[in-house]
């Protein structure tokens, strides 16, 4: 692409979107979480608060630029940073934990630090040592990472144009990115690109470098709030430092496919919870018997009844599946085997599965037991089922289905790539 094109190009998506938030430079440090228990403590806490505004920030599509700062603040945002760089490297089963929770009360804000995750696995997986110290220790203080992976207009949302070139003994980055959420929140922007010798690298570029455009320009009609829009790069000026080599990840047998897939698994499983609560909530307040019955209440109802019964059988399955999930997929991070990665692949692939299906069964048992009135705009109840159809959308779970029979069935391991 010409110079020529690359502005033309860039005009053209500043000019379909809002500008991106103004993200100020951190005035105090992050809180540091000592471990697991702390951890989903101040998940629990957050979540609270969260869940209070979560349905007035999707009817205005919102961003959720204050609490994204109080969420990194207390330290959540840091709590996969190894220890040995002076964070709690908890669990695997207490960052899925911690996902839920915070989806539960709000799905946009739970998905929007997944690829800060991701982005730290693959850095604790393929970084030096020193780029490991660095950005650990930023991440600590309370620097946010942001995603700039999938583009489009590309034959598959793996196929990548952005890329860096030498040019005049400088490192030069030039592409476009789209789904990119998180970008607007983040201190850290990393991008997905190709280097000159063609494989695929993780570009750490700070915020305010020089070539480096975010646009809000995310019109989906679910996860409204997570700002997962543009992100442009043109002529962006990077050093090696700030390279990783990402194909490295899945030249061998490492966690980080299951790794990625388990946070998004616990999204779907956080937004059955959220909408198999807000039934007994809602249900319990306002729901109307039915006329044919001599009940007083709609909670009597003995179809309401059994319904809650079964959306709570399947949302606590999918509880079960995302601690089991979390278990084996420790077992894969300590000892990254052929097989271990498999195991955790298809043991993420299993929740993820039931968790969108689940989800979207909540959402939907919601707005049924609820009757006319919880279609109303004031409740913005219908924001489980957008937040659960959208999410579920970004890789396909049918595949998932593929993967898990052919391992059981024909002893097939699934492969090694972000989606499984």
């Amino acid at each position: 692409m010409s110079t020529t094109d690359r502005t033309l190009h860039r005009q053209a998506a500043l000019t379909a979107g809002r500008p991106a938030p103004h993200i100020p430079p951190r005035r105090t440090k992050a809180h540091v979480i000592k471990d697991d228990a702390e951890a989903i403590a101040i998940a629990k806490e957050l979540a609270r608060d969260f869940a209070v505004g979560s349905a007035e920030r999707d009817r205005q599509r919102r961003l959720p630029v204050a609490e994204i700062e109080r969420f990194s603040q207390s330290g959540l945002w840091a709590i996969t940073v190894p220890k040995a760089y002076g964070g709690a490297g908890v669990s695997t089963v207490t960052l899925a934990e911690v996902t839920a929770i915070i989806s539960a009360a709000d799905s946009s804000i739970g998905q929007i630090p997944q690829n800060h995750f991701f982005m730290l696995e693959a850095l604790r997986l393929s970084g030096s040592d020193e780029q490991k110290a660095h950005y650990f220790q930023r991440v600590l203080d309370g620097d946010r990472l942001g995603n700039a992976f999938t583009e489009i207009g590309t034959k598959t949302p793996v196929d990548y144009k952005t890329h860096f070139t030498d040019r005049d003994g400088k490192l030069l980055l030039n592409g476009q990115k789209f789904y990119a959420t998180g970008s607007l929140f983040a201190h850290i922007i990393v991008a997905v690109a190709k280097g000159q010798n063609g494989r695929v690298h993780l570009v750490f570029i700070d915020r305010a470098t020089p070539g480096l455009d975010l646009v809000d320009d995310w019109t989906s009609f679910g996860q409204r709030s997570t700002g997962s829009g543009t992100v442009t790069f043109d002529d962006v000026e990077i050093t090696p430092f700030q390279v990783v080599d990402h194909d490295e990840n899945f030249d061998q047998p490492t966690p980080i496919g299951p790794f990625a897939q388990i946070i998004h698994s616990a999204v779907q499983v956080g937004i059955a919870r959220g909408a198999l609560a807000e039934t007994i909530s809602y249900v319990r307040a306002h729901a109307r018997p039915f006329f044919e019955l001599t009940i007083e209440h709609g909670y009597e109802d003995p179809h309401t009844i059994h319904a809650v019964g079964d959306v709570s059988i399947r949302v606590h399955a999918a509880d079960a599946l995302l601690a089991r999930a979390g278990h084996i997929l420790d077992i894969a991070t300590a000892n990254p085997t052929a097989q271990t990665v498999a195991d955790a692949s298809i043991a993420v692939a299993e929740v993820k599965a039931l968790g969108t299906e689940v989800a979207q069964l909540a959402s939907t048992k919601l707005i049924e037991l609820g009757g006319a009135r919880s279609t109303l705009e004031a409740y913005g109840l219908d924001r489980y089922w957008r937040n659960a159809r959208t999410h579920s959308l970004h890789d396909p779970v049918r595949w998932k289905y593929h993967h898990i029979g052919n391992f059981y069935l024909n002893d097939q391991l699934p492969p090694r790539h972000g989606a499984i």
